[in-house]
């Protein structure tokens, strides 16, 4: 069980939000959805939870919402913040989610991602912003890409705060070693002006 993240505590407590792909071994102990792409126990994912609960008295997170992560069933601005945890490395389209997200969203987004050299994906390349927009534009898709073992993408914390700046997304706050696992990096982007 990892604890829950201070700096989240810090931005998002009082607010009402949605968590992209929640898992109860690693809780944010905020009011929160839980939308994820599947509510059943058998995919790989449940299974890591089920596994990292196993001995203790918690149960697997409950799927609020079942649907994409890039492509939510709510209208503009009806949630406060979104945060997710190890997901946006899975995203294909990482811009597709972080567009939807500020879509979504009236104040924050709350993100930890895979330092990349905190994880299995150490020594490859960070994946560039130039690549991360052929993806979006569809000049490079998804079966002409040699899927990687891991993570669709990958980032230190530089890295994904030069995406940011280029997507003009206002960071407002951020770790480089994130407070709950401390094998990612922390970010928080303001919404507001």
């Amino acid at each position: 069980m990892f604890p829950e993240s201070v700096l989240a505590h810090k931005y998002l407590d009082g607010l009402k939000g949605i968590e992209i792909g929640g898992a109860n071994h690693n809780p944010f102990g905020l009011d929160t959805i839980n939308v994820d792409i599947t509510d059943s126990r058998d995919e790989e994912y449940k299974l890591i939870e089920l596994e990292m609960l196993k001995g203790t008295n918690v149960e697997p997170i409950k799927v609020d919402v079942v649907a994409p992560g890039d492509s939510l069933p709510f209208p503009d601005k009806s949630y406060d913040f979104v945060v997710s945890s190890h997901v946006i490395e899975h995203f294909w389209d990482p811009l597709a989610a972080l567009y939807e997200w500020k879509r979504v969203a009236r104040k924050y987004i709350f993100i930890i991602a895979p330092h990349v050299d905190r994880t299995p994906d150490r020594g490859r390349p960070i994946t560039t912003i130039q690549e991360l927009e052929d993806r979006h534009s569809g000049k490079i898709t998804m079966s002409s890409f040699k899927f990687p073992l891991g993570h669709w993408s990958v980032w230190d914390t530089e890295a994904f705060l030069a995406l940011c700046r280029h997507l003009d997304f206002k960071v407002i706050d951020y770790l480089d070693r994130d407070d709950k696992a401390e094998n990612g990096f922390a970010v928080v982007i303001s919404l507001e002006d």
